[in-house]
């Protein structure tokens, strides 16, 4: 099957820092003004049963599992930016390919603002709370992280076949 243009390596890569700072950027923005506004204070309700900003510092994962595991965040997330390291280098850089890409770096923002937390605050700080289900508090990384997911699964079951995976195989 005939591949669609090339990208540049050097472009894609330029655009996907870019990318990851920005996302990035915007999770510790909206971090700094949650400790901001919303440590020690009320929850702030914006839709009444539904959505809520309440402050959390969370020093474990989802759910509060794993409490106080630091050590071991900050291991599987070296792991996984070795892995997306890999991935970039590996995925090839075709237009046929660029769902992919952007996935990529998508959920690449949600570890370094995660990463970031715990290397500097040591906790991660949570502030979206969906109370219509008592969903666990929330922050953008972790969005960017489960969204990247979804569209992950959504993007291999849709669009691509395992033959599209070939570049992966250790020769």
């Amino acid at each position: 099957m005939k591949r669609q243009k090339s990208l540049s390596t050097g472009l894609c890569a330029l655009a996907g820092i870019l990318s990851v700072l920005l996302l990035t950027f915007l999770d510790q923005y909206t971090k700094f003004l949650a400790q901001t506004c919303l440590a020690g204070q009320p929850p702030c309700v914006l839709i009444k049963g539904v959505l809520e900003l309440k402050y959390l510092e969370n020093t474990g994962i989802a759910f509060g599992l794993l409490e106080g595991k630091r050590v071991f965040f900050l291991l599987i997330c070296l792991l996984f930016f070795a892995l997306g390291i890999y991935l970039f280098i590996k995925i090839p850089k075709e237009k046929y390919y660029l769902p992919l890409l952007m996935i990529l770096f998508l959920m690449l923002s949600g570890a370094v603002g995660n990463f970031i937390d715990r290397v500097w605050r040591g906790y991660v700080v949570d502030f979206i709370y969906f109370s219509l289900i008592d969903f666990p508090i929330f922050n953008f990384a972790d969005i960017y992280v489960v969204c990247g997911s979804i569209f992950l699964v959504i993007v291999v079951c849709l669009k691509y076949k395992d033959e599209d995976f070939a570049f992966l195989s250790i020769k």
